[in-house]
């Protein structure tokens, strides 16, 4: 039987940021880079891969550790961290993984000859006479490998580009030959970074990290993370190699852009950095990204949305929803786990992590412990937005709340719109569920959870009934 999708898409203790899905046969796969719980530092995994059936997206399947860190020769004791992957079929139908460590400047690469089994390290790229890219003067290092592969050859798209640091260009494009590894045209910029945008389609929204490309048709499209962290973005060019223009944002995990729910330059998540790339699965595009828990950069999940690539080969901005892969609205029936809130805000607005007020989604116990998230840190203004439910004679609405608050969570279908319910909360400190009736018009609905009052509370989940 299907299950419903959900944002995040992946269980709600899984840490799995940088997100590149492929559809390999009957299934799609997702590579990231892999968080840890309460993470101090990005990326501190052995790198794993989860799976779904095409036609079953809430379906996800744990394939385990696909490439455990240790496994390159640079990094035998496991010190450096492993950085976001790309992964490719090669000429040989062989997948390989091509990746950088965080304390080295060159991209290293691991095979396998299934999508999700247990990656070897294969080499390093290097230049014909053996010096690996990244090494040689006037290289730049290397970061965020993203690849495709057409014939025997082999695109390798590359860059991190900090605002004042002219020594980096942009994201630079290098083709491998038939070996996977082996150099045979040199880097060439196809997309400025902030110091070299100026008078470019991309001086709005220049490249600072993770390259992806994907080709739609007779189009390549490189999607990209712009200087601002929180929005991937798009190019497009009839070339690999040259000609990309600016094409415009995806999505933004904080949903800046976006006016049709709310004003352009409001802000409904916490965001920060983000990584992604689009995939078509059935008919369907999606666009996958990531967003941020547990009140820093660290703890980043998997998100994905539903896009369109319309005829004239632009990508709409899509919102950030709590119902991505599911195919429509959820069910507004039964209980919902409050970790799938798509927007966390309060009165102190920010685009960004951070602040003492900031309500964020956390967990009880350890990384790898399977505790369901829920919502905590909620002070007065905190709100909680879920999108989007199908409801259907909804005459109940119950929350499971606990913390030292006394205070009332108002109900709404809108950020800004009037409660339909006030349901009163008070101190306790295990999960205590409470009830009010209300009455939500039939149709699809957004919906919003506001706590007005003192103290500090968690919320675990909603239920509608």
């Amino acid at each position: 039987m299907k299950k419903q999708a959900f944002n995040p898409y992946l269980p709600s203790w899984e840490y799995i940021p940088d997100g590149e899905p492929y559809v390999f046969g009957d299934r799609v796969y997702v590579y990231g880079s892999h968080d840890l719980y309460n993470g101090y530092v990005f990326c501190l995994g052995d790198y794993v891969c989860w799976s779904a059936p095409v036609d079953d997206l809430g379906n996800w399947r744990y394939e385990g550790v696909i490439y455990p860190k240790i496994s390159d020769p640079l990094n035998p004791e496991g010190k450096m961290c492993l950085y976001a992957p790309d992964v490719t079929i090669g000429p040989d139908g062989r997948y390989y993984l091509y990746y950088v460590l965080d304390h080295v400047p060159v991209v290293s690469v691991a095979v396998c000859d299934t999508p999700a089994g247990k990656y070897e390290f294969y080499g390093y790229v290097h230049y014909a006479d053996g010096t690996r890219l990244g090494e040689r003067d006037g290289d730049q290092p290397q970061f965020d490998p993203g690849v495709l592969t057409e014939g025997d050859r082999t695109y390798l798209y590359t860059g991190f580009c900090g605002r004042g640091d002219k020594s980096r260009k942009g994201s630079m494009v290098t083709v491998l030959g038939k070996d996977m590894l082996t150099i045979t045209e040199e880097p060439v910029l196809v997309v400025p970074g902030c110091e070299y945008s100026s008078g470019t389609s991309f001086e709005e929204h220049p490249f600072f990290e993770a390259s992806s490309i994907r080709k739609v048709g007779d189009t390549y499209y490189f999607i990209y993370s712009s200087s601002v962290m929180h929005e991937l973005c798009y190019g497009v060019s009839k070339s690999p190699v040259s000609g990309f223009t600016y094409g415009g944002v995806i999505v933004s995990n904080c949903d800046l852009h976006i006016d049709t729910y709310k004003p352009a330059d409001k802000p409904m998540a916490y965001g920060a950095n983000n990584h992604g790339s689009i995939v078509q699965i059935g008919e369907q595009w999606y666009i996958f990204y990531h967003r941020h828990t547990n009140g820093t950069w660290y703890s980043r999940q998997g998100c994905a949305e539903p896009v369109q690539i319309l005829p004239d080969g632009t990508i709409p901005q899509v919102e950030i929803t709590s119902c991505g892969l599911n195919g429509g609205p959820l069910v507004g029936k039964g209980e919902y786990p409050a970790y799938l809130a798509c927007n966390l805000f309060c009165s102190q607005q920010s685009a960004y992590v951070g602040g003492e007020r900031a309500p964020k989604i956390m967990q009880d116990g350890r990384d790898g412990d399977e505790e369901p998230g829920y919502i905590a840190n909620i002070q007065d203004s905190a709100t909680a937005g879920f999108k989007y439910f199908d409801c259907k004679g909804v005459k109940e609405f119950k929350i499971k709340v606990r913390g030292y608050g006394d205070g009332v969570f108002e109900v709404k279908t809108s950020w800004d719109g009037e409660p339909l319910a006030k349901l009163k909360v008070q101190n306790a400190n295990v999960w205590e569920e409470y009830c009010a009736p209300i009455s939500i018009p039939d149709g699809v609905h957004a919906i919003y959870l506001t706590y007005r009052g003192g103290g500090n509370v968690s919320l675990k989940s909603i239920t509608f009934a």
